[in-house]
């Protein structure tokens, strides 16, 4: 399909993506020519997680150029919890005490990403559940969604959100790479299931079995510039990739494109609610 007819076609869909570190570093030599990309195919909505305290300028910076497009999230990723992990807390509730008055300006869609990553260090586990929890509870403080990550770690995260779950607790299992099994215990803690590159992928295995999970429980992501679908595999990912993602799920559910997309777009309105 040429460029063209790749515009006219999803021009006429409106795509979320619900999980986008577009402040990386990676677009730094091209982030307005990247968001311009995903804009002209319908990716009008970037749900856009925190990391820590030393993105939290970039990710104001990107708001302010694209204020109708782009929504954050504020919170500490696991894999950045370190000895300062308290002061890096603190940040946080303070950035979301400041935003989330009901006269301020800007506001915050979500606490995350946050969770448990066992992939890179099993020595901060303690820390990292700490940190989990608090911030899970800050979400509830002020009604907000939460955004997990989890790496090598889903009977550690299902232990914390058994002992936090309830009606105030509510989110998003960002980058799901489980078993069917994990994906209805995830769904059972009121979690969406966000889907991205890793359908794509010949061994990423959750296509074997996403069509036995209903749509209503699947919102589309990218985490760009992490994890680029299948034909970029390997290589920096980007939000315009969301339709390769769409496409996958168009052929794993039988359904039209347009159809996958209104109802992930309108999930995610569900649980960011905008």
């Amino acid at each position: 399909m040429s460029l063209r007819a790749k515009f006219i076609y999803f021009c006429r869909m409106i795509l979320t993506d619900t999980h986008t570190h577009i402040y990386s570093e990676a677009f730094d030599e091209d982030q307005d020519t990247m968001m311009r990309r995903a804009i002209e195919i319908g990716v009008t909505r970037f749900f856009v997680p925190a990391i820590d305290s030393t993105y939290t300028k970039a990710m104001y910076d990107i708001e302010s150029r694209y204020p109708e497009q782009v929504f954050l999230m504020m919170g500490l990723h696991p894999t950045h919890v370190k000895d300062n992990y308290l002061d890096e807390l603190k940040h946080v509730e303070e950035e979301l005490e400041k935003r989330c008055k009901t006269d301020a300006d800007k506001k915050f869609y979500a606490v995350g990403e946050i969770g448990i990553d066992l992939y890179w260090d099993k020595t901060t586990l303690q820390k990292q559940q700490e940190a989990f929890r608090y911030q899970i509870r800050l979400a509830k403080k002020y009604k907000l969604p939460i955004v997990i990550h989890c790496r090598e770690s889903f009977e550690e995260i299902f232990e914390v959100l058994e002992s936090e779950k309830g009606d105030d607790l509510f989110g998003i299992f960002h980058c799901f790479t489980g078993t069917i099994e994990d994906a209805h215990r995830a769904i059972g803690y009121n979690m969406k299931l966000g889907i991205g590159g890793v359908v794509t992928f010949k061994n990423g295995k959750i296509d074997k079995f996403l069509d036995q999970i209903p749509l209503h429980h699947i919102v589309l992501e990218t985490d760009a510039p992490y994890l680029a679908p299948t034909p970029y595999r390997g290589k920096r990912n980007e939000s315009s990739y969301l339709t390769n993602i769409l496409n996958k799920l168009s052929e794993i559910y039988k359904k039209p494109a347009e159809e996958i997309a209104s109802m992930t777009t309108s999930n995610s309105k569900e649980i960011f609610g905008i």
